[in-house]
């Protein structure tokens, strides 16, 4: 499995912290990547991987197609792969992956990214209500997103790096900022979400077809 990852890597990036401007000293290195398996891997019962953890500590891949499928259905946290800023490994194969990135977004971003947010924000009301406390890294991280989601369907790219808004953020995870102010820094985001919805220039569905040729044009280059 990890020779997979070691092997047939296309692509290879850093996210988390780093990638969102918002690291200190001592953070992470998140990696994630997209492997390529062997087309001839697949004619047999026993399938490659889906995905793999490893070999470092915090790395994670996908194989191509699982990628593919995760992006298409506007996987905030695979989308991110594509528009990282810090990309460590690309062969021809992840060139093409990342030329073909705007054919998987769509209007459905909206829902993943406000969804991915609301889910988040509701954690984190529901540990206040429970025990007082707050999770204030799961916070901030819901404030990023609610970000992260205007911005895509506004400009039609996917924002990975938030330092313009690095002190504030960092604000939230440390707890500095009352939950009030929280909550209703997200209410407004929430709005802006619906309203950059309601106006986004991108398509109703992604480009599935376009993904397919894609696919279809890596599995035909791993035949040998």
């Amino acid at each position: 499995m990890i020779e997979l990852v070691e092997r047939r890597t296309v692509l290879s990036v850093v996210v988390g912290s780093r990638a969102y401007g918002l690291h200190g000293p001592d953070s992470d290195y998140d990696r994630r990547g997209v492997f390529a398996a062997p087309t001839r891997a697949f004619w047999h019962l026993d399938k490659p991987p889906t995905h793999v953890d490893g070999p470092a500590a915090e790395q994670f891949s996908w194989e191509f197609e699982r990628f593919c499928l995760l992006a298409l259905q506007g996987n905030p946290t695979v989308l991110e792969v594509l528009w990282s800023p810090l990309v460590e490994a690309i062969t021809a194969d992840g060139e093409r992956l990342l030329a073909a990135r705007q054919a998987f977004l769509s209007r459905r971003v909206a829902e993943t990214y406000g969804g991915y947010a609301r889910d988040q924000l509701n954690r984190v009301a529901s540990r206040r209500d429970r025990t007082g406390e707050t999770n204030h890294k799961q916070a901030m991280h819901m404030i990023r997103l609610l970000v992260a989601g205007t911005h895509v369907l506004r400009t039609g790219d996917v924002l990975v790096d938030v330092r313009h808004l690095r002190d504030k953020l960092l604000a939230v995870r440390r707890g500095e900022l009352p939950w009030k102010t929280v909550a209703a820094w997200a209410a407004d985001l929430l709005a802006e979400l619906a309203d950059a919805a309601a106006a986004t220039a991108l398509p109703e569905l992604p480009d599935r077809d376009a993904v397919d040729r894609l696919l279809i044009a890596v599995r035909e280059g791993n035949l040998s």
